[in-house]
């Protein structure tokens, strides 16, 4: 029994996160055959995550009165990368990112609003049941429902290209192991990046993958981005991971459990004290603000600790936090699960949480320079009721005083959602080889496609990562469609 149903098709898509339904949907509704295929069990990667997408000029923003200016949006974007960034690609999908929001919504996708997110701008298309719902209440039933393909638990791990461009992909099933061939006009890749293999990671990255904690599906493994390398396509864009500043690390625990949970949002996405190993303020704490940058800040340390009072806990648990974590815990948020939390990660022994009931005590805990320690929060208090931040001129309104005990210190690692690039592509999705040249009929998407970001990710305009991807997604299959006529 064959792996497929047809040994030839107009369009396959590897990867079936918001790049791949984007662009297999679009595809079936251009009227192609069309192969979509999932390596794991269950469809949508890591785009089941995410909470929603980009967009400047969309009828929710102008239902309420929200104006963004696209040219003023790619300006600071590309700035934000040190023109690392395509300013082409960037404007092409500004200037279709409202289409690509309605879209959606016409393919049967409901938001809940439009929001920003830390000190950016209100360009975060919220939709409803994350993208969970979006892939699976919306854009792959429909897919099936017009006769699109799909396989999961089956791996392309080959990709050969005749001279007449045909394109032959190696099957997989990862069930039985079999293994098969198929031939294909186009190929369209959104595997979503290479964040969980290591090796990669470790080739093309300098982050310390010790402290580097990836919260995603855990199968953005590099894969379409060799399949494209070993055809020729040329490796551009590498390096770059999504940051998101401080993260715990549970042992026990899946990593994408602690999105949700008040302590982490506590302990790691607040402007108030960091100290790192030698047990000094080492930046102004509210960059957490920007998310990218706060990951960058804590690496420039060997490890960072986060300081809470019980003061600070019970402030947070009456009037709400700083700055929340997405939507999962939001901005502004009463902590009513906070001191339970907290409570409960003690009880446990868990490795990255230390109570005592002095500050003495708990830099002899964290196993950091107790003098160091001492001296820091004292300055800290100092300038807290002065207020005025003498050492990195945080604002005053983060500078809380550390003086009710107990007292609790959070080891923070680094959260990280993906990578971006890997792959150069036109700005119309084409895979270009080593001379710049377009290799025909071979399109990136998303995560694996270069161009949108440099070393950084610009978290001012939340929602760019999960935009492109449904937007490069689409915008393949259209300029494949041409490709195929």
């Amino acid at each position: 029994m064959n792996l497929s149903k047809k040994k030839t098709y107009d369009v396959v898509v590897i990867g079936s996160g918001a790049g791949g339904q984007a662009a297999a949907l679009t595809a079936q509704e251009n009227g192609n055959s069309v192969l979509m295929l999932e390596k794991g069990r269950h469809t949508g990667g890591s785009a089941n995550y995410s909470e929603g997408l980009f967009a400047v000029g969309s009828y929710l923003q102008k239902e309420k009165g929200i104006h963004v200016s696209g040219t003023e949006v790619l300006k600071e974007e590309v700035e934000y990368s040190k023109y690392k960034a395509d300013s082409r690609i960037w404007r092409k999908y500004v200037d279709a990112s409202s289409e690509n929001v309605m879209w959606l919504h016409n393919e049967g996708v409901q938001y809940e609003g439009v929001q920003a997110m830390g000190a950016g701008e209100a360009t975060w298309h919220i939709y409803e049941g994350f993208g969970d719902g979006v892939i699976h209440k919306s854009l792959e039933p429909k897919f099936k429902k017009l006769g699109g393909e799909l396989l999961t638990s089956t791996s392309a791990i080959d990709l050969k290209i005749n001279i007449d461009n045909t394109k032959v992909i190696t099957l997989r099933d990862e069930v039985s192991g079999k293994v098969e061939d198929i031939t294909a006009k186009v190929v369209i890749l959104a595997g979503g990046g290479y964040l969980n293999n290591s090796e990669l990671m470790a080739k093309y990255t300098d982050y310390n993958l010790n402290r580097l904690i990836p919260v995603s599906s855990g199968k953005g493994t590099g894969d379409t981005l060799r399949l494209a390398w070993k055809v020729g396509a040329r490796k551009y864009g590498l390096g770059m991971a999504m940051l998101f500043g401080g993260y715990l690390k549970d042992p026990d625990e899946p990593s994408f459990k602690m999105m949700g949970s008040q302590m982490n949002a506590a302990a790691g996405q607040q402007p108030l004290l960091w100290l790192n190993e030698n047990g000094e303020r080492f930046v102004d704490e509210s960059v957490i603000y920007n998310f990218s940058m706060a990951g960058n800040a804590l690496y420039t340390q060997n490890q960072v600790y986060s300081i809470l009072d019980t003061g600070v806990i019970k402030k947070m648990t009456k009037d709400g936090n700083f700055m929340g974590l997405g939507i999962y815990v939001k901005r502004g948020q009463k902590m009513d699960k906070l001191q339970e939390e907290i409570d409960k990660a003690v009880a446990d022994k868990k490795p990255f949480i230390f109570k005592a009931n002095t500050i003495e005590e708990l830099a002899d805990k964290m196993n950091i320079p107790v003098e160091n320690v001492t001296a820091t929060i004292a300055k800290y208090n100092k300038d807290a009721k002065n207020g005025k931040d003498s050492l990195y001129g945080k604002d005053a309104k983060y500078m809380i005083p550390v003086e009710e005990g107990p007292y609790y210190g959070f080891k923070l690692n680094v959260g990280a959602f993906c990578t971006m690039g890997g792959l150069k592509v036109t700005t119309k999705k084409e895979v270009e080889d080593n001379n710049g040249k377009v290799i025909p009929g071979l399109y990136a998407t998303g995560n694996d496609a270069a161009g949108l970001t440099g070393d950084t990710y610009g978290p001012n305009m939340p929602g760019t990562c999960a935009g492109y991807a449904f937007y490069s997604g689409r915008n393949a299959a259209q300029n494949a469609e041409k490709y195929l006529k």
